[in-house]
């Protein structure tokens, strides 16, 4: 480019004097880089020996040099590819090489990562699309069904306005939002409300089993005076060893690291008034809130482990110790408010149960029933009941039933799974989370009462059942 500059400046300052001109570039002594610009005369076949040559060429060559000059220092300006700027580039400090490279592969990483974000951004606004139409759907297969009702009085006097929803088939672990859905859609059938009607007031108790109908409010028996209480398990023996009896009420804090102590109270009224009669230290730390007592023993999931163990509260030592195949643990497969809830021990009227989760089962709840002594496991039941997608759940005569939130006020009984039939059904029985954290949730099928921690909070809900 330098030398068409070059070419251009001589032809215009000789005026087309020279048919024939040369451009040189060398070192000069100094090692600078030089040009010579050569035209011959058109008229003078030799130079005159006078000194100083033809005094208008000298003046244009002066010239053509001093543009030649101003070119080359704006092409060191430019960063150009010329010697100078060559050499000012490769003088230039390592250190500050390195930390552009660096500065530019961050800035390539965070044009990737925005480039991703917006992807999940489309796919969550798409996902947000696809739930607001099943919740539209839903509503209007609601209003459609409430609608084909008979009306009232047409029909005899013990049928029922609504058939009872025939026993779901097995399937697949359906994801969250379904299940919300299908909680949504489901109506007590009314045969199960006069089955209640016919049992009386709340807390009738009824020596035979049937299927839950009603859950009522929350009555509060004790709380917590420190942090250490925000989650807790609190329970009684529904089937006690002497010395113990029904009568005896236990409590453990399950906040903190290391949890080794039950406090042992002789009746509940001790409890609220917050005075233990005797404190044990377990041998070894439990975890999370899934503890039961019965048949004189508690029965815990030790600490980072898949394990369930019996503490006998006589003995005060392990019994017995059994690790559940392939169970979930720690975080794996915890009920939705969290807590390292995977292991969840309960007891109904049939006896002890353990509620988990494995791989196999891709997250939905599993159920073994334990033999109480040696806790070997006597039978599995898989359901199709998400455990991430549920609060907490729990058993009665069999049949394993689940909380829809943890934290709403208005939650509800949403599905049932029967051991019996192995199928499920979806529910929508009124629950009230009164202190809006719902951590335990336990049947005492002695006392026939759910039994709570619900924010520092100790309460039970009076249940009522149908006939069978």
């Amino acid at each position: 480019m330098l030398g068409v500059w070059l070419l251009l400046w001589g032809s215009v300052a000789l005026g087309g004097r020279a048919d024939t001109a040369f451009l040189r570039r060398a070192h000069d002594s100094s090692g600078h880089c030089t040009y010579s610009f050569t035209v011959a005369s058109p008229v003078e076949a030799a130079c005159p020996e006078a000194a100083g040559g033809v005094p208008e060429l000298r003046a244009e060559l002066a010239a053509l040099t001093a543009r030649l000059s101003r070119l080359e220092s704006r092409e060191r300006g430019a960063g150009g590819s010329g010697p100078r700027g060559a050499e000012s580039g490769s003088a230039r400090d390592p250190q500050q090489v390195a930390v552009a490279a660096r500065l530019e592969a961050a800035y390539g990483e965070l044009l990737r990562a925005k480039s991703r974000l917006e992807e999940e951004k489309g796919r969550l606004e798409r996902e947000k699309e696809e739930l607001g139409r099943r919740l539209e759907s839903s509503a209007q297969e609601i209003t459609r069904l409430r609608a084909s009702r008979c009306p009232p009085g047409r029909e005899g006097p013990g049928r029922d306005t609504l058939r009872a929803p025939a026993k779901a088939p097995r399937w697949e672990p359906q994801p969250l939002s379904y299940q919300e859905l299908q909680s949504e859609r489901t109506e007590v059938p009314v045969s199960r409300l006069l089955d209640e009607t016919a049992l009386g007031r709340p807390g009738k108790e009824d020596s035979g089993c049937g299927q839950l109908v009603w859950v009522g409010e929350p009555v509060v028996f004790g709380r917590a005076d420190s942090i250490a209480g925000k989650y807790g398990v609190w329970m009684k023996d529904p089937e006690p060893v002497p010395p113990f009896t029904r009568d005896n009420t236990w409590r453990v804090d399950t906040v903190g690291t290391e949890v080794r102590q039950l406090f042992q109270y002789e009746e509940a009224e001790q409890l609220a008034r917050g005075y233990p009669a005797k404190v044990h230290i377990l041998p070894r730390p439990l975890e999370s809130t899934g503890a039961v007592i019965y048949r004189g023993g508690l029965f815990f999931q030790p600490r980072h482990s898949r394990s369930v163990a019996r503490y006998d509260l006589r003995g005060e030592t392990i019994t017995a110790e059994r690790e559940i195949p392939g169970a979930g643990y720690h975080g794996q497969y915890p009920y939705s408010w969290g807590g390292y809830t995977d292991i969840d021990l309960a007891v109904d009227e049939t006896g002890l149960w353990v509620i988990y989760s494995t791989e196999k089962a891709r997250g939905a709840i599993v159920l073994s029933k334990l033999d109480p002594e040696t806790l070997e496991i006597r039978r599995t039941w898989e359901t199709n009941i998400r455990k991430r997608g549920v609060a907490n759940s729990f058993l009665i005569c069999g049949t394993l039933y689940t909380v829809s939130s943890y934290s709403a006020p208005n939650a509800t009984i949403n599905f049932a799974y029967d051991t019996a039939t192995g199928s499920s059904r979806a529910l929508s029985i009124p629950f009230e989370n009164r202190f809006r954290y719902l951590s335990m949730l336990d049947y005492n099928p002695a006392e026939r009462r759910l039994f709570a921690w619900d924010s520092f909070n100790m309460v039970t809900y009076p249940v009522r059942l149908s006939r069978a």
